[in-house]
């Protein structure tokens, strides 16, 4: 490549920097504001009809439009690590900048060390997108049922538990016993939420099943025990092609559920999980383990072994990790059939 650069993006600017590598010309700046339509015209009029381009750009939010830009122009784009990328910088001698950062991906882009992130295709993206949207909104919805609880335990009203979505404890929250009318206001208002949140939940809950049935990649992770549509698909869209990784071990790294050790740079102690990969996938990994506890499971014995030594939580997390290795072996048995359009 003789074009050679780096983007560092934020919402109010993308900050580039690049090298020609034939006249050794060095080129930095911003492009603002920051969106698709003011990144395609600095493409078109820079690097239009070139293919001897390349650029970075890492994994944080704002990558997606970036990537998309550039496989629009023509132009070869590498999507960097976050973590590893940090790592790669080294320790920080003066205060970080969007230039320096550009200028570092550069740099690792032309020497060959950028620590390279997977790019999902098109449908993957977008089934992200929706699989993102039903977690915020789940999340959502807890938070408000949370809340009713927290209401009822400050004014002393006995606890619903489980039965806040059932026929009887709406109508006991309906009614309001106990509650003073500030009390019973904020709890009527948390209902109404959470009638709207189910309503777009169902709907969500509806399309991302009917992509899991009919998707070969979802429909072979859903042979596993515990692993159903919306979990299926979420490990599916998040794990992406596992070929990439030479051994499950780096699958589990991936979701981030691998134990951390202690090294003298670092800054967190040993034996707390990474949480260094995807946050949709370690849920969808631990709503899934969670079914080991059935004893019909077939992970069963191995969960309780685990709980009887240590806790739920830690045998949880270790059947997590058995089901991510089986699903990146099941993903990379299929090859590209496991990205095949449903």
């Amino acid at each position: 490549m003789s074009i050679v650069g780096g983007f560092d993006v934020h919402r109010r600017q993308i900050t580039f920097d690049y090298l020609d590598t034939e006249t050794g010309r060095l080129v930095r700046g911003r492009i603002c504001p920051a969106h698709r339509g003011a990144l395609r015209r600095w493409l078109a009029d820079r690097f239009a009809g070139r293919a001897d381009v390349e650029f970075a750009v890492e994994a944080c939010t704002g990558w997606r439009f970036v990537v998309e830009e550039c496989e629009r122009a023509g132009i070869a784009v590498s999507l960097a690590e976050t973590a590893d990328t940090s790592t790669a910088r080294g320790s920080k001698r003066r205060a970080k900048t969007d230039a320096a950062d550009s200028a570092l991906l550069r740099e690792l882009l032309a020497g060959g060390r950028l620590p390279e992130s997977w790019i999902p295709p098109e449908q993957v993206r977008e089934v992200r997108a929706v699989l993102e949207l039903y977690k915020d909104l789940r999340d959502e919805h807890t938070g408000w049922v949370q809340r009713i609880h927290a209401t009822l335990f400050h004014q002393g009203v006995p606890q619903l538990g489980a039965a806040v979505a059932s026929v009887a404890g709406r109508a006991r929250l309906e009614a309001g016993e106990g509650l003073s009318p500030a009390g019973r206001q904020a709890v009527m208002v948390a209902l109404r939420v959470m009638d709207a949140l189910d309503v777009e939940l169902a709907v969500l809950h509806r399309q991302i099943r009917s992509w899991a049935n009919t998707q070969p990649g979802c429909k072979a992770l859903q042979a596993q025990y515990g692993v159903g549509p919306i979990t299926s698909t979420a490990i599916w869209a998040m794990m992406g092609d596992t070929r990439r990784f030479s051994a499950s071990r780096k699958a589990v790294r991936h979701a981030g559920l691998d134990v951390t050790v202690y090294s003298s740079d670092g800054k967190r102690s040993r034996g707390h999980l990474a949480k260094q990969g995807p946050p949709l996938l370690r849920w969808a990994l631990y709503e899934a383990a969670c079914m080991a506890s059935h004893t019909r499971a077939p992970d069963h014995d191995y969960y309780a072994g685990v709980k009887e030594r240590i806790d739920h939580k830690r045998a949880t997390i270790a059947v997590a990790r058995k089901i991510a290795r089986r699903s990146h072996h099941i993903l990379r048995e299929l090859g590209d059939q496991a990205y095949a359009a449903a």
